[in-house]
This record gives structure tokens, sequence and C-alpha cells, in this order.
């Protein structure tokens, strides 16, 4: 809104304005976002990516299946045959912990362990057909979630967000 609080327009708070000092800024005592109750964008930002978390985990409950588990289920999914270290370096976790999620997903009968044909010493990682079913399941929840979050948003703004969102992630 040109010209509203806080803008460089003259508003409040505003460098223009003169009301504020130098120091003041986004959530502090003057006006602008989160003084009136409105709030910044950190704070909403943080906000919405807390609720995805909590929505996230909900969906994958069911499966009883962890966002890690997620994360190395999808990253074998894409990789046929992959070696426990490339897994462990594409998740950027020890090679420990990526061998706790494949024990994890073994026990559970979403992937499966086979020696690795070029090399005597080093073991494989694929995904089970159960796996794989479980994956799709998961791909259709949590695709019909993103719908309900996103579908308020008009194409435009979806556009927007998706082109800020991939900004932000580079």
């Amino acid at each position: 809104m040109p010209g509203g609080p806080g803008s460089a327009a003259g508003g409040p708070g505003s460098a223009a304005g003169g009301a504020g000092s130098a120091n003041e800024g986004p959530g502090s005592a003057g006006e602008g976002p989160g003084s009136a109750g409105e709030e910044t964008l950190p704070e909403a930002f943080w906000a919405v990516a807390r609720r995805l978390r909590t929505t996230s985990r909900e969906i994958l409950a069911p499966w009883d299946v962890t966002p890690s588990h997620l994360r190395a289920l999808r990253m074998v999914s894409r990789h046929d045959g992959m070696r426990l270290s490339e897994l462990s370096e594409h998740l950027g976790i020890a090679p420990r912990s990526a061998t706790e999620v494949v024990d994890a997903l073994e026990s559970r009968g979403m992937v499966k362990r086979r020696p690795d044909p070029g090399d005597r010493r080093a073991t494989l990682v694929e995904l089970t057909e159960h796996g794989t079913s479980i994956l799709d399941a998961i791909g259709a929840a949590r695709g019909a979630e993103a719908e309900r979050i996103f579908g308020r948003l008009s194409p435009a703004d979806r556009a927007h967000l998706t082109r800020i969102l991939a900004k932000l992630h580079d």
C-alpha cells in the first residue's frame, strides 16, 4: 500500500515521516507490521513453516515414517541400488545415521540391502514394492494436503510464491 504506515512515502515511522528513530524497524515499538497485531514477514514465515512441519508429521504418522525416513525413501527411489555412503552424502548426514535410517526402513520392509556386484565390500540399498507403495500413498496424501493449503491462493499467487521460494532456496 503506497504511502501507508512504515513506507518511504511519509507514513509515521518511515524515513520520510520522521516520527520514528533510525533504529525502528518492523516489530519495533513504532508503527508498522507487528505493532498493531500484524505479523512481520519473519513471524508469518515461521508460523507457516511450523504449521507445514506439524501437518507433515501428521500425514506421515499412519505409516510410522519420520521426515528423515521419507527423505531417505525418496532418495533411494531416485537412485536404484544406492550405496549407504552415497545416501549419507546426499542426505547430508553421518554414515552411522544413514545406517540407522536404513535399518528402520528395512525392518518395516520398505527397503532392502543387497551386495554391490561391482564391489564385494559394498552394500546397495533399494526400495521394495512395499516401500514404493508407501511412498506413492504418502505422495498422494501430501499432494491432497498441499492442495488444501495452497488451494486458497489464486494461480497467480501460487506462481509468485513458487518463484519467491525458489529464490530463497538458492
